[in-house]
């Protein structure tokens, strides 16, 4: 049975890739993972994935295996895709309508010269996303190694600076700028540790938070607090705007090897797992908080062994 709650305790903004979904498999597959996510949202807890990812890699990893779960009636679920730029909410129905920010993406001659790139000189080592609506992104083989994907990677995105820049367009990549003739820079090089977005310089995981806010808005309360969670240092943006808005919150890095940043709100590190492993952990040490076990999801990977 569905137990709600009037104004929750805490909402989820999370990431999917590392926290939810293996950066290996690219699949749900922690145990536990998605049944820690029921129980909390049976609970009232609402949960919004923040992502850069597509709708379509949502709904077919993440939302799917929601749903053919058993998603409770009247959970409180949205998913933020491609770093704020497109959004859809989801029911025990199924997902809803998609909502694209068309002002936001990469212009259509830049996106068939970036993907050409991609296929023509870069296909032994990743391949382009098909679902993406605002930007372009690539992203590493699983049969290839990581090495090997991280030294095309940085071959791939200095092309990829050069395609926008012949485009007249300004672009930023890891801190370097090129401004297009007016001196600004609209768009951004992206990359991670499995891809590499092509963006418009207004997306990130702030103006996911702002999307996940309005949405939560129109359907309840807003909690009391709220967790982030993530594997990147671009991810501390939902907690810094969350914090910045006046919001209790705190984050969670599942990879603290990508560099811990120093914050005003508490950020929680798991001390024996990393990705979906400590986001599994995680996030059942927050369903033990709302069954009335434990205080908090301070430690929350604590039992796992070493």
């Amino acid at each position: 049975m569905t137990r709600t709650l009037d104004v929750p305790p805490f909402g989820l903004l999370l990431d999917v890739d590392g926290p939810v979904a293996s950066p290996v498999t690219r699949t749900v597959s922690a145990p536990g993972l998605l049944d820690s996510l029921l129980e909390l949202l049976a609970a009232g807890v609402p949960v919004v994935f923040n992502t850069g990812r597509s709708d379509l890699f949502l709904r077919e990893q993440v939302v799917g295996p929601l749903l053919a779960a058993g998603l409770p009636e009247g959970a409180r679920l949205h998913a933020v895709c491609e770093k704020g730029a497109v959004h859809f909410s989801i029911t025990a129905d199924g997902a809803g309508p998609l909502h694209v920010d068309a002002d936001l993406a990469v212009p259509p001659a830049a996106v068939a010269a970036l993907e050409e790139l991609a296929r023509r000189d870069f296909a032994e080592t990743m391949f382009v996303d098909p679902g993406k609506h605002a930007m372009v992104s690539v992203e590493q083989r699983l049969d290839v190694p990581s090495a090997a994907y991280l030294a095309a990677q940085e071959r791939y995105d200095a092309a990829a600076v050069e395609v926008l820049a012949g485009f007249g367009m300004g672009v930023e990549h890891r801190g370097g700028r090129r401004p297009d003739a007016s001196g600004a820079v609209g768009w951004r090089v992206d990359p991670t540790i499995i891809s590499t977005d092509v963006e418009s310089v207004l997306l990130g995981k702030d103006r996911g938070a702002d999307t996940a806010l309005r949405l939560l808005a129109a359907d309840g309360p807003l909690p009391r607090a709220w967790r982030t969670a993530g594997d990147s240092r671009t991810d501390y943006a939902m907690a810094d705007r969350l914090h910045a808005l006046g919001h209790d919150v705190a984050h969670v890095d599942v990879r603290p090897a990508d560099g811990v940043l120093d914050r005003p709100y508490p950020v929680l590190l798991p001390a024996r797992a990393v990705n979906d492993g400590a986001g599994a952990a995680w996030l059942a040490r927050l369903a033990a908080v709302v069954r009335g076990e434990v205080p908090d999801d301070a430690g929350f990977d604590d039992h796992l062994a070493a």
